[in-house]
């Protein structure tokens, strides 16, 4: 491979996993918001004993579910381009002084 065209698929690689820790990070933050929402909405469910607490409890524990599947794709394609970004500098050749 041509030593340009690996460098450039090296910086592409990087930014773009520069990106999706940015996007884990703010993904980690609002999933542990969200999921202190669908803990206080079990809370509330269990004192009110009432079909409207048992929705918002189900609506906010299905959200926090869908928050975290999310996070662990993001999570799967940071170690994917970790993974990439490892190949590509392993096949840029130093030369020996």
């Amino acid at each position: 491979m041509h030593r340009a065209l690996l460098e450039r698929r090296i910086r592409d690689v990087h930014s773009r996993l520069v990106r999706a820790r940015e996007d884990l990070a703010v993904l980690d933050e609002q999933l542990a918001v969200v999921r202190e929402s669908a803990d206080e909405a079990r809370v509330r469910s269990l004192v009110a004993e009432t079909p409207l607490a048992a929705h918002e409890h189900s609506e906010a524990a299905r959200h926090a579910d869908a928050m975290s599947k999310a996070r662990d794709a993001l999570a799967s394609t940071v170690l994917d381009l970790e993974h990439r970004q490892d190949e590509l500098l392993s096949s840029v050749v130093i030369p020996r002084s």
